[in-house]
């Protein structure tokens, strides 16, 4: 495990496809699912729980009206960033800016709560200086992503909503191939806290 990469865990998107079914006070991020490990635990806490231990610097990115999640962060080790933005450009943006030090980023999305810690570890491994590692689970391109240090600056000029995938055009891209549907998994409707 490279343990000078940050793990970044994007918990600022509102979520609106989610509470358009379940309702508006809803939401997605602390509705309850069970983990692969059966155990039953809110979305997020499923995904800082699935983080492997020998990962270094962990930050979550999150709006200022979500205590819960930022005090489940934190009993996970995690640095929080609050932001105004609930858009993954700019999060992503303000967490690389506070991790300057590190040899690359992971990518992890706080509604993804099925993936397998092992893939995780699969994808860090895979991080090289000038290159994205990501996983691929039946011919299609999952998360979390890692990204080099080399992206850096690319990273930091993210704004908005719109993500790093537009960084993949120009860039080696290194598949990880995995045995896991978790890593396309993710829950956008109440549907989808039942992983089959």
């Amino acid at each position: 495990m490279k343990a000078s990469v940050c793990a970044i865990v994007l918990a600022a998107g509102q979520g609106s496809r989610y509470r358009q079914v379940a309702g508006a006070d809803q939401d997605k991020l602390l509705a309850v699912c069970e983990g692969r490990d059966g155990v039953v635990r809110s979305v997020i806490e499923q995904v800082l729980l699935n983080l492997p231990a020998g990962l270094g610097k962990r930050l979550l990115v999150t709006t200022a009206d979500r205590p819960e999640v930022v005090r489940l962060a934190q009993v996970y080790g995690c640095k929080v960033l609050l932001l105004e933005s609930a858009g993954m450009g700019d999060s992503i943006a303000a967490a690389v800016a506070a991790s300057p030090d590190s040899s690359g980023w992971l990518v992890v999305l706080g509604d993804m709560p099925f993936i397998l810690s092992s893939s995780i570890e699969q994808v860090v491994e895979g991080i090289e200086d000038n290159a994205v590692s990501v996983p691929v689970y039946g011919a299609e391109y999952g998360h979390p992503v890692g990204f080099g240090c080399s992206f850096g600056a690319a990273l930091m000029r993210l704004s908005g909503d719109r993500g790093a995938k537009p960084l993949f055009a120009s860039a080696k891209v290194l598949e990880v191939p995995v045995d896991d549907s978790g890593v396309l998994w993710d829950v956008d409707v109440p549907a989808a806290l039942v992983f089959k």
